[in-house]
């Protein structure tokens, strides 16, 4: 991989690993946590550790922590607060103007950012979102492509599964659920690495991709059939109940990136 030093905005359930990962591939990894309890576990991992609150704005912390690194990840999710839409381009804000002009940036962002169009949706619409989170996440994309153009690149993942995330607990036990012949946008975290790493390894940069399986059963098939894997009782769906939804295409990573999903098939994941 040519790209030898990187700097992750957000060590959690997919930085982390992704970490590792790139570690194990020749890569130095510098990697922040909210948390002061976390630092020495990215240090047993070999990452340089940091602790970032991107609420304050620490411009020596920030400095340090983006130094000497070709590439930028920002991994940070918007979070659930009242007032999101403020705070989530507020927190990206605060660390941008420490970003380099020799620096590329990597943007984890959430397929949340399409609206149900009943139909297949791709990384040429225009999207216009319909929760208060995709609207935080479309906001940033904007913020980041107006301040860094061709040096940013992302990918919008659909729901993240994989390892103690198992879609079996998700509506396990739950009842009279709408929906439920609308079709699942899921994707491994083993694929979201792998993309990381393509986008990465061949320096895909100024691009916009999507993230997503292959296969899209529907939300009752597949809830299903992913709580009965795991003992617990399936959700119940209403019957004839309008359906609302999009099926994220992935054709744009598998073309361009010419990248192979390890697990194109969701119902492989829970059967």
């Amino acid at each position: 991989m040519g790209t030898t030093s990187i700097s992750i905005l957000g060590c959690g359930w997919l930085g982390l690993p992704l970490a590792q990962h790139l570690i194990e591939h020749g890569v130095f990894i510098k990697g922040s946590t909210t948390t002061k309890e976390k630092l020495s576990l990215l240090k047993q991992h070999s990452i340089e550790p940091f602790l970032i609150d991107l609420e304050v704005n620490d411009k020596d912390e920030y400095s340090r922590f983006l130094a000497d690194s070709s590439v930028i990840i920002i991994n940070i999710p918007p979070g659930r607060t009242s007032n999101v839409m403020k705070t989530y381009e507020a927190k990206i804000n605060n660390v941008l103007p420490y970003i380099k002009s020799n620096q590329k940036v990597l943007f984890i962002s959430s397929t949340s950012v399409y609206q149900n169009t009943n139909d297949e949706v791709s990384e040429a619409l225009v999207v216009s979102p319909e929760k208060t989170s995709g609207k935080a996440i479309l906001r940033v994309e904007n913020l980041l492509r107006k301040s860094l153009k061709d040096r940013l690149t992302i990918i919008r993942f659909a729901g993240l599964v994989g390892y103690d995330r198992h879609p079996g607990r998700f509506l396990a036990n739950r009842k009279g659920l709408a929906n439920g012949d609308a079709p699942v946008n899921i994707i491994h975290r083993d694929d979201c690495i792998g993309l990381i790493e393509t986008v990465l390894s061949k320096e895909v940069w100024g691009e916009l991709f999507n993230g997503c399986a292959d296969g899209h059963p529907s939300r009752k098939t597949y809830y299903t059939l992913a709580a009965k894997k795991i003992g617990l009782n399936p959700p119940n769906f209403i019957d004839g109940a309008s359906t609302n939804y999009k099926i994220v295409s992935n054709m744009k990573s598998k073309k361009l990136l010419e990248y192979t999903y390890i697990y194109p098939d969701p119902l492989n994941l829970v059967s």
